[in-house]
């Protein structure tokens, strides 16, 4: 059955008249005036009109210099979204304009109101009161009149960009999408300690996966092409995931910095009240605007005249600003330029302590709660003997999710030099987080090559030792076993993005043409690959390509090379927020369900398929870590090595000479040393006996009955059995012949091993 909600227009309207209620005053509002051609005999530094038509009534403030002398007539076109709605004439002398009768030259800067005539209001459709961010222009042309006949060479041209003060760059949508993405993590993590490790893999997987939609959203009004102002309002939503937050007292602070260490900060928001500031919007096949741009120059005089930072702005020559790209997603979230690069810095160190002092206080929480009772003891047992471990590889992993801001603050950084200060900081995040995620990486596909050597399966080492799960296992849980190695390109796909955003800040036209090749080999590796840990995974992911190679194509046509007509550009402008905030929504509303099955649910594993690179079978119970190390203690003790013998499961060389590796067990009938073998045998007898009882506790079920009924057929015995090349969690579980005839059928453990 098709709901009504479904249809776009009524869901549009609806979001309209929640989000904007009907009794909020209308208003429309200018705060900008542009010349559109050369040698323009009017210009304006500042330009604020605010119409309201309930009172018919316009309030201008200007500051304005006119080189115009004579009598003129206006010629006002509207556009809306590029489509022409209003042409008219207006003549100053009959509609009784004061000092416009006839004009004279001279300065401008006196406030006045304009009344508004009734019959002005029927051309103006109500949709242009409620619609967020509405995309509308009026563009002015001052003709000379001689004899009363108006000439057909303009003096002068005017554009104004109107708003309705309604737009979608709203607080609340900031703050659920944070909420969402925090909460799934916290929920991932708590589910992680309580055991179920893979309904925890997968809602990290698609809740990061979310999240590095959101930062591509952000990063496409990071790029410098001319945006409509609809598709600008909805990427500064997610601007939160680039560490561009506005706090005031912080602002203070790193304004301080900057000058501290030797640079200036600017200072664009004090001036507002006699400078303007012009947000770069796509031009709608204007000649004349191009060659105005052609105007935009870097005004030292000025710049040390209204006490802002060089390189920090484009000024007209008439003396107002042009903010793009990064620059303009500073300015609409009310941040000097210069603050920008350490804001999001700022966030990311602050969010790396925020979370090692969540950690340990959660480990002795725990604690506390474990020996008074609150908890079983047993509880997160896990978290609480490798608190330290568990910590590091959660700072591992922000280090990940934060790489893309790092990657554009940083490079940006570089382009802009606010201070010494701020460069150092920018190379030693840059270079620091790159090479901890390089180094990582590096350690993964060591560990993972080591596993498919010694056990022909890469899961092996990767999931049986919790040390390495823990550390490093933000880097390839979310992967198949097979795909160990994805994350290598995944970190290079965001470096080089990131490169092209930061960098190419001079030229919208590359940013977007680079765009649209890295998205589609994104979308064809992902696509070919399928490198996640399932089919829903894949299919999670591969829907994020798609959409991100989409917004490249619109950006590409955002950025007007084919000359398309205006009305195609605003309505893709639309068609981008309207897809996106779908899209958004519905993933966000699969994230919130699917987290609330799972904390509510007895045992949440069994809502997914085991992966079919068979991780679970290597991984420790989490019930059982205690016994399981003190069987591990028992088994060394046995075989007469202490602390000496243990070897680091990451480096080869001591994985090769260890003595656990190097010692093969003694036959019966063989030369060896027959008092230290035969403890050896008999307490190995004890170990295997404990590990099969603790294995059939977890299972339910003796080991090798449990054996038969899932794999169904006999397994053929360990290639490694003879312990030369034992490794993971039963490196040193050597079993004497007489103990291979009594079970015949493989541990579970073995299975997916290259025991088969």
């Amino acid at each position: 059955m098709r709901l009504p909600w479904l249809n776009p227009l009524l869901l549009l309207s609806t979001v309209a008249t929640v989000v904007f209620p009907a009794a909020a005053e209308h208003v429309l509002r200018s705060t900008s005036l542009a010349a559109c051609q050369e040698n323009s005999g009017f210009t304006a530094s500042l330009f604020d009109v605010v119409f309201t038509p309930d009172n018919l009534t316009a309030s201008i403030n200007m500051i304005a210099t006119s080189s115009i002398e004579g009598y003129v007539v206006f010629d006002i076109t509207i556009l809306a979204y590029g489509y022409q709605i209003v042409k008219t004439t207006v003549n100053p002398c009959t509609s009784n304009l004061p000092g416009m009768c006839p004009m004279t030259s001279g300065k401008m800067n006196n406030p006045f109101n304009l009344p508004v005539e009734k019959d002005a209001l029927k051309s103006i459709p109500g949709i242009a009161y409620t619609f967020p961010d509405l995309d509308a222009t009026v563009r002015v042309y001052i003709n000379k009149t001689v004899n009363g006949v108006s000439s057909p060479d303009s003096i002068a041209c005017l554009e104004a960009d109107v708003s309705n003060g309604k737009t979608v760059d709203l607080l609340g949508v900031k703050w659920a999408t944070f909420a969402v993405i925090a909460l799934a993590l916290l929920s991932s993590a708590i589910v992680s300690g309580l055991g179920f490790t893979n309904a925890a893999s997968h809602i990290a997987a698609n809740t990061l996966s979310l999240l590095a939609y959101f930062q591509g959203q952000a990063m496409l009004g990071l790029c410098a092409i001319p945006l409509p102002p609809v598709a600008a309002s909805w990427t500064q939503d997610f601007q939160w995931t680039m560490g561009i937050i506005r706090v005031g007292f912080m602002q203070t602070i790193l304004t301080w910095y900057q000058r501290s260490t030797g640079g200036t900060a600017t200072n664009i928001f004090d001036t507002l009240h006699y400078v303007s500031v012009q947000v770069e919007k796509v031009k709608r096949s204007l000649p004349a605007l191009d060659a105005a741009v052609g105007i935009v120059k870097r005004s030292a005089s000025s710049v040390a005249k209204h006490g802002l930072a060089k390189r920090s702005y484009l000024q007209t020559s008439f003396g107002s600003y042009i903010v793009y790209g990064i620059q303009r997603v500073s300015f609409k979230a009310r941040i000097e330029t210069t603050n920008l690069f350490l804001t999001g810095i700022t966030f990311f160190y602050f969010l790396c302590l925020f979370t090692a002092i969540a950690v340990i206080a959660a480990k002795f929480i725990c604690d506390l709660a474990a020996k008074g009772g609150l908890i079983k003891g047993d509880a997160f047992s896990e978290f609480r003997l490798g608190w330290l471990t568990t910590l590091k590889g959660i700072l591992f992993r922000i280090a990940l999710v934060c790489f893309p801001p790092v990657t554009v603050l940083c490079l940006w950084e570089f382009t802009q030099v606010d201070s010494p200060g701020a460069v150092v900081v920018a190379v030693f995040f840059f270079f620091g987080v790159l090479a901890t995620l390089s180094y990582a990486a590096y350690k993964v596909i060591r560990i993972a090559r080591r596993s498919v050597t010694l056990h022909k399966n890469p899961a092996y080492i990767l999931f049986s030792d919790p040390g390495t799960l823990n550390k490093w296992g933000f880097l390839y849980v979310q992967f198949r076993a097979s795909a160990y190695y994805f994350i290598v390109p995944m970190i290079i796909y965001t470096l080089i993005k990131g490169m092209f955003v930061a960098l190419a800040q001079r030229s919208g036209t590359v940013q977007a043409v680079a765009l649209i090749i890295i998205e589609a080999g994104a979308l064809i590796m992902v696509s070919v690959l399928r490198p996640y840990m399932d089919k829903s995974t894949n299919s999670f992911n591969i829907a994020i390509c798609a959409i991100n190679f989409v917004n490249a194509i619109f950006l590409f046509i955002f950025t007007d090379v084919f000359g398309l007509p205006g009305l195609v550009i605003g309505v893709v402008g639309v068609v981008l927020w309207i897809m996106n905030a779908a899209f958004a929504l519905i993933l966000l509303l699969m994230i919130i369900i699917t987290t609330s099955i799972i904390l509510f649910h007895n045992n949440p594993d069994t809502r997914y398929q085991f992966m079919n690179d068979d991780r679970t079978s290597f991984m420790k119970s989490n019930n059982n870590i205690t016994t399981a190390s003190q069987l591990d203690a028992l088994a060394a003790t046995a075989r007469g090595v202490g602390k000496e013998a243990a070897y680091d499961i990451e480096d080869d060389e001591s994985a090769r000479s260890s003595p656990a590796n190097l010692g093969a067990p003694h036959r019966p009938g063989t030369s060896g040393s027959g008092g230290n073998n035969s403890n050896r045998y008999s307490l190995k007898s004890v170990r295997d006996s404990a590990r099969n009882s603790v294995r059939s506790s977890v299972y339910g079920a003796p080991v090798h009955n449990l054996h038969n009924q899932n794999s169904g057929s006999m397994r053929a015995p360990s290639p490694f059995a003879n312990g030369a090349a034992a490794s993971g969690s039963d490196r040193s579980l050597n079993v004497p012949p007489q103990t291979q005839n009594k079970t015949s059928a493989a541990s579970p453990w073995q299975r997916g091993a290259g025991y088969d």
